[in-house]
């Protein structure tokens, strides 16, 4: 396979970043620096900045129900991580994407770097779910501005939301993942979330699980 697709493979980044990676000489196929496009297999002893790489002999898909209070990453300087809860042999699964710290619900973390790619990539549009409660009742004109679209310093932000008949909860969906997207369209109205639950990525469900539970997927 090419080499952007091995690495991309393997670490699960994007093949553009693997490209960035061979075009700043960090790669090393071998001992030697490999070109563009050059075909390679595991028999390949294939090196990132002097670190070996393979491809995983088995590929898994985790699905975690991420509970609020705790940040996806490994490094938590002194705050709660997912890596706190999760069992040992999954630490080397990389999360799709993220849920912020106020944030729950369903957490996607794979070795499978192009199911990665599929899901997270801006191109790829994935359908995501969330439940959202609101400090206050969102108007019907603002319903109808949020559904056309808001104007954030990143570009347009268009939720489709629908009013679940209690409290202040809506369920929203959006195609997008950008940081705290819905949190920062709806501010933009002055409306505040008080609470943000994901539950649905793409074709996968939160289902039945518990803040902190997880369920394996071999792929």
């Amino acid at each position: 396979m090419r080499i952007n697709r091995y690495i991309s493979i393997s670490t699960g980044i994007s093949r553009r970043k693997a490209d960035n990676l061979l075009l700043s000489n960090s790669v090393t196929v071998n001992g030697i620096i490999p070109k563009l496009g050059q075909i390679v297999s595991n028999k390949d002893q294939i090196k990132i900045n002097n670190k070996l790489i393979k491809l995983p002999t088995e590929y898994k898909l985790l699905l975690f129900n991420k509970p609020k209070g705790y940040i996806v990453s490994r490094k938590g300087q002194g705050q709660k991580t997912i890596y706190d809860i999760l069992d040992k042999k999954f630490f080397k699964l990389k999360p799709i994407g993220r849920l912020d710290k106020d944030s729950s619900g369903l957490l996607l973390l794979t070795n499978d770097g192009i199911l990665a790619n599929n899901l997270a990539h801006p191109s790829k549009t994935k359908q995501k779910s969330y439940l959202v409660s609101t400090n206050k009742l969102i108007s019907s004109t603002d319903l109808d501005k949020l559904n056309k679209g808001i104007l954030l310093e990143d570009g347009i932000s268009k939720l489709k939301i629908n009013y679940l008949n209690s409290g202040f909860n809506y369920k929203i969906i959006i195609h997008e993942g950008r940081n705290r997207q819905i949190r920062r369209t709806l501010s933009v109205l002055d409306y505040k979330v008080t609470n943000l639950q994901r539950i649905a990525f793409g074709k996968f469900q939160i289902g039945e699980l518990k803040p902190g539970e997880y369920k394996e997927i071999i792929l």
